[in-house]
């Protein structure tokens, strides 16, 4: 048998498995203005419009409140009974990044060496990423994908999650860069051991004495004629103030060296994880420093904590009006991000406050919210409704979700297998 016949059926069972892969096509630009009536608006900002009507032109917010005149030539979506919520924010997430976490060559959020700050997650997000629709279909319509490493991981970007390639799925890029503070202690899990992190103040030194290098060279003349050092100009956004600088630490005396250095170097931190945060609440309030708290679904990190202490973390900072976001480490798992923040509502967060801090603070925090987070007049039309609470996973269903005005297609690769494995039980069953 030739060559040619023992490839043809290979190659067209290749195809047919490709295709029946891919994700659902980008929607199209939004062609003709939309009114949804009779929803309850979850405005992101605190505030709740009841029996509300959302008018939607050219991708934009063009007006939302109760009473408002529908004009001639809208389509029109009657949402009676149902929630309409911004859309949410996965801040520190890997979406885009990772797609098969026990496969190294699907893995581009790390890069060699500990300090890489020229990295840039935004050129290496993966818009075809078959995890990316399934946690669309929660709610989460933009994400921050953020590198990971040693002591500097790279740069950030913020991208809305219904594009064809990474340019036209940025909303802002290089957003800010990812510092880890060394940990003092390491945890063996195997052996259960806690020992004490003995390179700690070689890799403090290292990180303070780069920063260092970062401002010098950042602060000299323009045009000197001194060649370029592309990880060192990789942090003049940052030092300069107008990019974040997140600073990754949960030991409260960790944030506190962390913020108290990079302040000194004229930087803007931003926590993430903040594990420890509320013990520094005071500290972080007066010198304005926000938190991206870490995921309320944990353990307790000591011993000696109660059961309940991520849990209550987001409440405890926001009784001491600490801006913060709240996160979920990861890339799939973002799809639990609403209820990691419903969460938090049981255990004493006030419920717009949890809206809030995966909308309208996510989007304060990376600077986007002149555009995103909240459902408000001249925004993007960036919003998902719901039939059910979106933060309670027994009552959530996302019917339709937008993006700058764009109706998404909400269909992923877990919906095709409950369709498929649904019918095939429900033929054996007849």
């Amino acid at each position: 048998m030739s060559l040619r016949y023992l490839l043809t059926p290979l190659l067209l069972l290749f195809f047919c498995t490709c295709v029946r892969a891919q994700n659902p096509t980008p929607a199209p630009v939004q062609a003709s203005p939309l009114a949804i009536t009779g929803a309850t608006v979850h405005v992101g900002d605190g505030t709740v419009i009841e029996n509300a009507t959302l008018l939607i032109s050219d991708g934009r917010i063009e007006a939302v409140g109760n009473d408002l005149p529908l004009p001639d030539g809208y389509d029109r979506v009657d949402a009676n009974g149902k929630d309409i919520y911004p859309g949410l924010i996965a801040l520190n997430s890997q979406l885009g990044l990772t797609e098969i976490g026990a496969v190294r060559a699907t893995n581009d959020q790390r890069e060699v060496g500990s300090f890489n700050p020229n990295a840039r997650a935004l050129i290496a997000f993966n818009t075809d990423s078959q995890v990316i629709p399934t946690v669309r279909s929660r709610g989460v319509l933009l994400a921050q994908a953020s590198p990971e490493g040693t002591l500097v991981g790279g740069r950030s970007a913020i991208m809305q999650l219904d594009g064809w390639n990474f340019e036209d799925a940025a909303v802002r890029a290089d957003d800010g860069v990812h510092i880890n503070w060394p940990n003092r202690n390491s945890y063996n899990w195997q052996t259960g051991e806690l020992k004490a992190n003995e390179d700690y103040a070689e890799q403090v030194r290292e990180l303070e004495s780069f920063l260092e290098q970062a401002v010098g060279y950042c602060g000299r003349a323009e045009g000197d004629g001194g060649n370029r050092l592309l990880k060192l100009e990789a942090f003049c956004e940052a030092v300069s103030g107008t990019a974040n600088a997140y600073l990754h630490a949960d030991e409260a005396r960790n944030i506190q060296s962390g913020v108290l250095l990079l302040k000194r170097m004229g930087a803007n931190p931003v926590i993430v994880g903040g594990y420890q945060a509320h013990l520094v609440a005071d500290f972080l309030k007066r010198e304005d420093v926000p938190v991206i708290l870490g995921s309320t679904q944990a353990l307790p990190a000591a011993q000696d904590e109660p059961i309940d202490q991520p849990y209550r973390n987001p409440a405890l900072l926001a009784e001491a009006g600490v801006d913060f976001a709240i996160s979920h480490e990861g890339y799939w798992q973002q799809r639990n991000l609403p209820f990691v923040a419903g969460q938090a509502v049981a255990f004493g967060l006030p419920y717009e406050k949890a809206v809030e801090a995966v909308t309208l603070a996510a989007a304060r925090i990376v600077g986007i919210d002149a555009n995103y987070g909240s459902i408000s007049t001249g925004k993007s039309a960036t919003f998902v409704i719901v039939d059910g609470d979106l933060l309670d996973m027994r009552h959530s269903i996302v019917e339709k979700a937008y993006i700058d005005g764009r109706d998404i297609d909400l269909d992923n690769k877990q919906a095709e297998l409950y369709r498929k494995f649904s019918e095939k039980y429900s033929r054996q069953s007849r």
